[in-house]
């Protein structure tokens, strides 16, 4: 494979700001269905009270290990998808999806049947011991994780759909299940008395439709569906850096639920709001990461480092832009915004402690993300993986525990998380500063 520099730039209208929004607004939108569902389900089951808030943020935090798992496959198949696609060979880039399909469905079939065994010990060790946040986290994982299938199916779909530069069916598929499902979440809670429960029938509901949306897509495109395990070893060799980054990620994330729940129900029904809110901002904010894999893919497939380049300046510029934007709104919402979550004051007064590190991740975190973007479509994923777990492992997980060792309550917990940011911003600015990133071919 080539790994010269391309003296041209064919790929410099890629970088302008009019082709980065045609893929990153439809991504936006596909990206907040989920989060935004999540936030609707917060609200609902928040007026149930302190118990069912806290359930949901412990069974809710198990969930996102599985949606990163998704992202895992959506992000390692866009990559390969867009490289084939900028070299010209669409059927290829199609089969990447076919057989990232495979993969998710066999990982969500096992998370489905893993939670309906393990679902109780796991909410035992998250909620520090037995007692009713335990039982309830249990009941509803059991449910929440038989739409795991779907969900993963959904994410395969959005990464080879991604890589052919195709993000107007996924905003479909994903928009109109999780529409669905945010008006049954309320009904089945309340009117039909299912309380907890309901919101987990909901979720499932959502994740399985839009799964089997996204398989229809693969039909219709009258490609061969068989299995290929060859080309299924080689997304696994990808994916694995990606899987120990997203450990990284979740370790972490379910360490913080875990102090936050030694420090009481109201704080950690509180850090549930933080994070949901911080997972919804993170990922909007992700939508220029979104169009930065495709983009970037693309370019380095045709061979385009300087336009690969180019791009990742105005789309770092464009990340830090957008999370300023973020933090002035959600500045201005911290008086009002914890109330809509929660009606219990000590949670609401536990969320004010957040508030202001949630407020300062935001410039920071769009620039972060923006980067992991460009870094994941140049294929990449070797540095991303070092950095995360150097970031997690000497900077969040130390930070977290210690502020359990010295009651720092949730304030510390947050600086943790800053910390974590700022270290990976710091290193992912170095590297593809260096431009050693930028390697162009069909395949890395």
């Amino acid at each position: 494979m080539s790994q010269s520099v391309a003296t041209t730039s064919p790929a410099s209208d890629a970088a302008s700001p009019r082709r980065i929004a045609a893929l990153a607004l439809p991504a936006l939108v596909v990206l907040a269905a989920e989060p935004l569902y999540v936030l609707v389900d917060t609200a609902v089951v928040g007026h149930l009270g302190r118990v069912p808030l806290a359930a949901l943020a412990v069974g809710g935090t198990v969930m996102t290990l599985t949606a990163w798992i998704g992202t895992v496959v959506a992000y390692g198949t866009t990559g390969r998808s867009a490289r084939r696609f900028g070299a010209g060979d669409r059927a290829a880039a199609v089969a990447e999806g076919v057989q990232s399909s495979w993969l998710a469905l066999a990982v969500g079939v096992l998370v489905a049947l893993a939670m309906q065994v393990g679902a109780g010990g796991l909410a035992r060790t998250l909620a520090g011991g037995g007692g009713d946040v335990a039982g309830a986290a249990a009941q509803w994982l059991r449910i929440a994780a038989l739409g795991a299938p779907g969900l993963l199916l959904a994410a395969a779909g959005n990464g080879w759909l991604r890589g052919i530069q195709d993000t107007r069916r996924p905003l479909l598929f994903v928009l109109a299940p999780n529409l669905l499902s945010a008006l049954l979440c309320p009904l089945l809670v309340y009117p039909a008395g299912l309380g907890l429960a309901g919101s987990a029938v909901a979720n499932a509901i959502a994740q399985t439709l839009s799964g089997c949306l996204f398989a229809a897509a693969l039909v219709r495109e009258r490609v061969s569906l068989r299995p290929r395990p060859g080309l299924i070893r080689q997304q696994l060799v990808l994916s694995r850096d990606l899987l120990i980054r997203g450990v990284a990620f979740q370790a972490s994330f379910l360490s913080a639920t875990a102090v936050a729940a030694r420090f009481g129900a109201a704080a950690v029904g509180a850090h549930q709001i933080a994070l949901q809110l911080w997972f919804f901002t993170a990922l909007v904010l992700d939508a220029l990461a979104i169009a930065a894999q495709a983009l970037i893919g693309a370019a380095l497939g045709a061979g385009d480092a300087a336009g690969a380049r180019a791009l990742a300046r105005r789309i770092a510029l464009l990340g830090g832009a957008c999370g300023v934007a973020f933090a002035l709104l959600i500045a201005a919402g911290a008086g009002v915004v914890p109330s809509w979550f929660s009606s219990d004051p000590q949670v609401r007064e536990q969320a004010m402690v957040a508030w202001p590190w949630f407020v300062a991740l935001q410039p920071i975190g769009g620039v972060v993300f923006a980067l992991d973007g460009v870094l994941i479509g140049a294929g990449d994923v070797r540095y991303l993986r070092n950095l995360t777990i150097v970031a997690a492992l000497g900077g969040f997980l130390p930070a977290i525990w210690l502020a359990y060792g010295l009651d720092l309550g949730l304030g510390g917990i947050w600086a943790g998380l800053m910390l974590f940011v700022v270290l990976r911003l710091v290193a992912l600015l170095l590297r593809v500063r260096s431009g050693g990133w930028a390697v162009v071919g069909a395949v890395r």
